[in-house]
């Protein structure tokens, strides 16, 4: 039998990271059970070890776009 995966729920603010408890914007679900959850930043220190471990890898670091401010004077 194959198992199947639950769908995939949007990370949340209150979601933090494993690493630094900074908001978590990449959840890791490993082949041997569990979810990871890190930042950006941690995530990217860790990617390469975590990738051969995973079965799947939620990215949503692009809601970390740089947005700019307009001020008027």
């Amino acid at each position: 039998m194959t198992p199947t995966l639950a769908p995939e729920q949007a990370l949340l603010a209150t979601d933090r990271c494993d690493r630094c408890s900074a908001q978590a914007y990449v959840r890791v679900t490993l082949s041997a059970g569990g979810d990871l959850l890190f930042c950006g930043h941690h995530f990217r220190e860790h990617e390469d070890r975590l990738r051969p471990l995973a079965l799947r890898i939620q990215d949503e670091t692009d809601r970390l776009a740089t947005t700019t401010a307009i001020v008027e004077d």
